[in-house]
């Protein structure tokens, strides 16, 4: 596995493009009202993406069709924009964005609520995805293992009742949208990949209320629970400092 390490100025350049995905994901944050669409979404997204100057990394990758990935309720990533999914009071969507400037790139993700009336177990899954990542960032220091990551990301799923998807899993991030290592939200202390400065990386946490058992649907991208339980995602792109974790996408 070829990881590679950051220069501070490449770091700095994939800042850039964190800060364009962290204010599109504010924007599309602030859309997400019922009655809304995916694909207005989608279009407020790649305009702001492009009047930043930056380009959207998730269009034509691997064929995808969206600068957005936009997953509704029981969808756990992946879900594509669409002008006929519009959101209803209590749903939940999670948008994952990508941006490139000057050849890096930024991904980060969030879950956001629609409306007023969230049921509480929804509402209690979004925290405790959200403080899962949180806790997988604080796991990052040079000299740390992978598993690190992974063990804090677990324990505070698990510890709440929810489950974590094993299905798919963060991973290296830099001129490249994927790149060594992966990441997994699961695993041991100790174990694995031992972390070095300059190492960027992308968390993303994706937590289930049932089962951790995920399925893809007949349009080959979407991924959804298999119980049909309510999943959440949150993700930064952070890099490995000697001071500890820098988050590129706040």
């Amino acid at each position: 596995m070829a990881v590679v390490i950051k220069s501070a100025s490449e770091i700095d350049k994939m800042r850039r493009a964190g800060k364009v995905v962290r204010e599109v994901l504010e924007l599309v944050r602030s859309l997400a009202k019922p009655g809304v669409t995916t694909m207005d979404l989608e279009n407020a997204a790649e305009q702001r993406i492009r009047h930043l100057g930056a380009k959207p990394a998730f269009k034509g990758y691997h064929g995808f069709p969206a600068v957005l990935c936009t997953s509704i309720n029981q969808e756990v990533v992946h879900g594509i924009p669409s002008a006929k999914r519009k959101l209803k009071e209590g749903d939940i969507v999670s948008v994952d964005c990508g941006a490139i400037i000057d050849g890096y790139f930024g991904d980060a993700a969030i879950t956001v609520p629609v409306g007023e009336k969230v049921d509480p177990v929804t509402q209690k899954l979004l925290r405790v995805t959200q403080s899962s990542l949180e806790a997988g960032i604080a796991a990052v220091r040079p000299g740390a293992h992978l598993g690190d990551i992974g063990a804090a990301v677990q324990k505070v799923v698990e510890d709440a009742g929810f489950s974590v998807v094993v299905d798919f899993v963060g991973h290296g991030i830099g001129t490249q949208m994927h790149e060594d290592p992966q990441v997994p939200n699961y695993g041991e202390r100790g174990q694995g990949m031992k972390l070095k400065t300059g190492m960027v990386i992308a968390i993303e946490p994706m937590v289930n209320v049932g089962s951790p058992d995920v399925k893809v649907l007949a349009d080959g991208w979407t991924a959804v629970t298999s119980d049909g339980s309510m999943s959440a995602h949150f993700e930064h792109t952070v890099a490995v400092t000697d001071e500890g974790a820098r988050i590129l996408t706040d």
